[in-house]
């Protein structure tokens, strides 16, 4: 848990930790067990929470929504978290290696939302009590061929360059309601490769404030890292329209060089 809180920093758990440690009266837990289909444990894995009253069901052959909590698993594949009041959709990974937090890659373990009759159940948290609910052994190996990137999704597109015009590789660009680009975004893009391409999906059609890391979270850039965003001197939108993909979307990234001394 410890490891995980220092990856998603104010995008994620400080955040939520913040509001929980300010309105303890309207908190209250949630655990059970995850499980691979037909096998054991989902041991160190993690739990994906997502607050429907923040966002749209978690859709991940769609798009990808960034999660309002993560808490990890333990060696038995048991989770305990505290959340505040709400109901939340429920999802969870296992990497193939290492805790890197973000978009399934293929071969991991991978639990989507669990549905009902094609929609996705959620989970309720009451203030004061604790809900456990149960085991759920229904992990499978995550397969790209599942992900939705052509005709019909709703999505950004672009590159991801230095200002030589350079690709910069593993970025991720995420994306905003609001040009204030704080707190936490509401979806992601996958890491940019070798050609610093990217493909943004999100759940519909609006506008999007971007900004792009190298790290799945917030907090103060360490120096080598990559930032930026969309927009010269001030963020600028970009309208998309539902079922479509907006292209050309390019944006200049730098390595953060560190603060000088009177910074």
């Amino acid at each position: 848990m410890t490891k995980i809180c220092g990856f998603l920093m104010v995008f994620l758990l400080c955040s939520v930790a913040t509001a929980v440690g300010a309105e303890d009266a309207r908190t209250g837990t949630i655990s059970g067990k995850m499980k691979i289909k037909n096998g054991g444990p989902l041991a160190n894995g993690v739990v994906f929470f997502f607050n429907e009253a923040s966002g749209p069901p978690p859709s991940p052959e769609k798009y990808w929504r960034v999660p309002d909590e993560i808490v990890g698993t333990d060696g038995e594949g048991n989770f305990k978290a505290v959340l505040l009041e709400g109901k939340y959709y429920l999802g969870a990974s296992k990497r193939k290696s290492g805790q890197e937090v973000g978009p399934p890659q293929e071969g991991d373990y991978f639990l989507p939302a669990m549905e009902e009759k094609g929609v996705s159940k959620t989970f309720h948290v009451e203030k004061g009590k604790t809900a456990d609910i149960g085991t759920i052994a229904e992990a499978i190996p995550f397969s790209r061929a599942t992900v939705k990137t052509g005709s019909g999704i709703t999505a950004i597109e672009g590159s991801i360059t230095d200002a030589e015009g350079k690709p910069l590789e593993r970025a991720m660009v995420f994306a905003f309601l609001t040009p204030a680009m704080v707190g936490k975004p509401l979806f992601v893009s996958e890491r940019t490769g070798k050609d610093g391409k990217y493909l943004l999906r999100v759940n519909q059609g609006g506008d999007y404030y971007l900004k792009i890391r190298d790290v799945y979270g917030g907090g103060a850039p360490k120096v080598g890292e990559i930032m930026g965003g969309y927009g010269q001197d001030k963020p600028m939108p970009v309208t998309v329209k539902t079922g479509t993909t907006v292209k050309g979307i390019d944006i200049k990234g730098v390595r953060f060089l560190g603060r000088g001394p009177n910074q």
